[in-house]
């Protein structure tokens, strides 16, 4: 049977924090803080106007860029902030259907794609897939934007830089200052510039900035999942100029076909939901957990998201990840999102008590260098 298998799948691994769920299910009371994804269920409105739309009918194929309402609603704010009149919106399936379409239509093989080292762990795979070869430009050990670093990298095949504020794994937010000087500098060089702004809620000590403000062609990809816990209902939206949406759309009706169709009445109740109090949850997390173990752990980053990168204090970090997990404290090795084997990823998103169990053996881990 091996010779069925594609070659491209040998450059594709299993993901290590897949690696770790499956571990999770395997220990008694683990203290899991591993999972990218918020705690709290989804909010309650928002479930029962996906109940209505099933009840409805809706449930066949919506049309491929999706339904008006919820459309019209995500195009009226885009418009609203960046008054950019080519720039149009669609309905994704998810930001990780967004990212594939997005990727799709612009990496030929032997393209280049610079992503940030640490980079969510998807960026790689979806490039390797599409033949493309990912360029990392570090971001060690502060995890700022150094644009000197991204001006250096950029070659004749290079096609794509994607962003991602704030960041997975790190919980980076770059200032604004650093923002424009990529946006400028992707318009400069003619390369693509792709925005994941899965977790543009969660910035917690600044107003979030898209590139998009000072670069037209940005393309801007965005969901429910995180800011909304809807992570398994597949909706998300692109907004870009209308060449590019129409190209990704064209894609999308032989792949994806659509965003689900019951769940696309609920985007148009979520879009309008107040989030801002587990926003205001999860920044009180990030200052207990910083405020907790940073004398015990280099920490940079984590201006945002609801994640924490330190630095592992003694060995690799796979050695530090798998002593944590020995003690019941299911965490995900760096290495999983980066080059390096120094750092491992914290998820703040838990309830209080799973945190303060957490911390207390992060702290007994360090003392033991």
């Amino acid at each position: 049977m091996d010779r069925w298998i594609a070659d491209r799948m040998q450059r594709i691994d299993a993901s290590g924090i897949r690696k770790v769920f499956d571990l999770a299910a395997k220990l008694k009371d683990p203290i899991n803080l591993s999972i990218g994804q918020p705690h709290y269920d989804t909010p309650e409105p928002i479930k029962q106007a996906l109940y209505r739309a099933v009840a409805e009918g809706k449930n066949v194929y919506s049309q491929t860029q999706g339904i008006a309402p919820l459309i019209d609603k995500i195009q009226a704010d885009v418009d609203r902030q960046y008054a950019q009149p080519d720039r149009k919106v669609f309905i994704s399936s998810g930001t990780s259907g967004g990212l594939l379409l997005a990727l799709s239509v612009l990496v030929n093989p032997g393209d280049e794609v610079l992503v940030f080292d640490p980079y969510f762990v998807m960026y790689r795979h979806q490039v390797s897939l599409l033949g493309g070869r990912t360029v990392e430009i570090p971001t060690y050990p502060d995890f700022r934007l150094d644009l000197d670093r991204v001006r250096d990298a950029i070659t004749p095949r290079t096609k794509v830089i994607l962003f991602n504020s704030p960041g997975n794994p790190t919980g980076a937010v770059p200032t604004a200052a650093e923002i424009e000087g990529l946006a400028k500098l992707a318009a400069e060089r003619d390369v693509a510039l792709i925005s994941d702004e899965i977790y543009r809620a969660f910035c917690y000590d600044a107003p979030f900035v898209s590139p998009a403000r000072w670069n037209e062609r940005t393309i801007v990809v965005d969901s429910f999942s995180k800011s909304h816990s809807m992570t398994g209902w597949r909706l998300g939206w692109v907004h870009a100029p209308s060449e590019l949406v129409q190209q990704m759309l064209k894609l999308q009706q032989f792949t994806f076909v659509c965003a689900p169709h019951p769940v696309q009445y609920a985007g148009v109740v979520a879009y309008d939901y107040d989030i801002s109090d587990r926003v205001a949850d999860y920044r009180q997390k990030r200052d207990f957990m910083h405020r907790e173990l940073s004398s015990h752990y280099e920490i940079a980053g984590a201006q945002g998201a609801f994640y924490l990168l330190p630095k592992a204090p003694w060995g690799t970090a796979s050695e530090f990840v798998a002593e944590a997990i020995a003690q019941g404290l299911l965490i995900i090795p760096g290495q999983v999102f980066s080059s390096r084997d120094t750092h491992f990823r914290i998820s703040y998103a838990a309830e209080q008590k799973t945190l303060e169990r957490g911390v207390e053996v992060l702290k007994r881990l360090a003392r033991k260098q």
